[in-house]
C-alpha cells in the first residue's frame, strides 16, 4: 500500500472525499454499522457532484454533521488493493479538515455512532491510510500550509 499527497489533480480523477474532523477541540471518528473499527468521514463522489459537495454530504451523512466549517488540504492518492479498490491502481481522493460545531441527535446512515478524542486510541478500519490522512491534516494545519 503506497499513499501520497499532491497539491493538485485533475478533477475528474478525484474519486473519494474524505475529512478529518474536529469538534470543540477533539478528534471525530465513526463506527461503522458493520465493523467495529474507527474510521473518517468520507467516501465516493457521486456522478454530476463537485468533490466539495461530496466532502460535505459524507461528514454530514457520516457524521450527523449539522453545523461546520470545512477547508481543502490536499489531494492524496492510495495505490494497492483495497476494499473499494480491487484493481490496485492509483486512485485519488481530496483531503479536508472540518470543524463541527453542531450534531444532529441521531445518525441516519451507515454508522452506528462517533467517538471524540483528545488523542486517537483505537483501531482503525484502514490502518494502512487513515493514520497517515490524520497525520497530514496535523503537519499542514501546524505548518498552515493550505
Amino acid at each position: 500500500m503506497n499513499v501520497q499527497f499532491y497539491e493538485s489533480v485533475e478533477d475528474e480523477l478525484l474519486e473519494f472525499a474524505v475529512i478529518v474532523s474536529k469538534s470543540k477541540g477533539k478528534w471525530v471518528f465513526c463506527i461503522h454499522k458493520e465493523r467495529n473499527t474507527y474510521e473518517v468521514p468520507g467516501g465516493h463522489r457521486e456522478r454530476a457532484e463537485t468533490i466539495l459537495e461530496a466532502a460535505k454530504r459524507e461528514l454530514m451523512e457520516e457524521t450527523g454533521a449539522l453545523a461546520f466549517s470545512i477547508i481543502p488540504i490536499c489531494v492524496y492518492s492510495v495505490t494497492g488493493k483495497t476494499r473499494v479498490n480491487r484493481t490496485g491502481e492509483e486512485s485519488y481522493g481530496m483531503l479536508y479538515y472540518a470543524e463541527i460545531e453542531s450534531f444532529e441527535e441521531q445518525l441516519h446512515s451507515e454508522m452506528e455512532k462517533i467517538a471524540l478524542f483528545d488523542e486517537f486510541q483505537g483501531e482503525w478500519t484502514y490502518p494502512a491510510i487513515q493514520p497517515l490522512l490524520v497525520d497530514e491534516v496535523r503537519r499542514r494545519l501546524k505548518n498552515k500550509y493550505y
